[in-house]
């Protein structure tokens, strides 16, 4: 399997397993590298950072005005010279843009399977993200509610056709289908008969009281 391919590119098609695949790879990923930050955190300043973890909706703090001014507070205020504060940051900042990378290219691949276009990662991923993240400030008791249900229903559908339903059984726009085919016989072929064989309709018989030697046909079995 071509991995750089697999992971980091958009174009062509995967099926149900290797999507499924992908998301393994991606959290055993987040485990390995929030390990690697609390170990290189400790050596750094001999303090292990306080709680910390991945997430692909983390992203969408950076739409999120009240996250980004937090975040100039901190810098403002020199926390984020602190190495508790700043590698910690670092290793998020990176980790997170490396981990939606993937998840973008796998799950576009994925679109592509079920012959829809890579857009519909904004119904089916930007619009829950960011009622995620913002979600809380709509204000009204009535108008978060119906939002919501929008929301929950447009995650759910992603989640049936992405991770639920088989790709195109044929090539579609964006490429073969991944699954191997199996030949098989159509119905419809005709079904190849035997050659006729002299050699084994034939045979000659020697002589004997009878009539006089020759060739014969066999008959078949009645």
């Amino acid at each position: 399997m071509d991995w750089t391919w697999y992971l980091f590119r958009f174009e062509g098609r995967i099926n149900r397993a290797k999507y499924w695949l992908a998301g393994l790879i991606i959290v055993c990923w987040m485990a390995f590298l929030a390990g690697l930050m609390a170990l290189t955190t400790k050596i750094i300043s001999g303090a292990a950072p306080g709680t910390f973890g991945f997430s692909i909706d983390d992203t969408f703090e950076l739409v999120d005005p009240s996250s980004l001014r937090s975040a100039a507070g901190k810098f403002r205020n020199g926390e984020w010279l602190s190495a508790t504060i700043l590698a910690p940051q670092i290793f998020h900042a990176v980790g997170t843009l490396l981990f939606l990378w993937v998840y973008a290219a796998t799950s576009i691949k994925r679109l592509h399977d079920r012959d829809k276009s890579g857009w519909w990662m904004v119904p089916f991923f930007v619009i829950p993200g960011l009622y995620q993240q913002l979600g809380d400030r709509l204000g009204d008791f009535y108008t978060a509610g119906f939002f919501g249900l929008v929301v929950g229903l447009l995650a759910l559908w992603g989640l049936v056709e992405m991770y639920c339903l088989r790709g195109s059984p044929w090539t579609n726009r964006f490429g073969a289908d991944p699954l191997p085919k199996i030949q098989t016989r159509s119905r419809s072929e005709p079904r190849a008969s035997p050659r006729w064989d002299q050699q084994s309709e034939v045979e000659f018989v020697p002589h004997s009281a009878g009539p006089s030697p020759g060739a014969h046909v066999k008959r078949g079995h009645e």
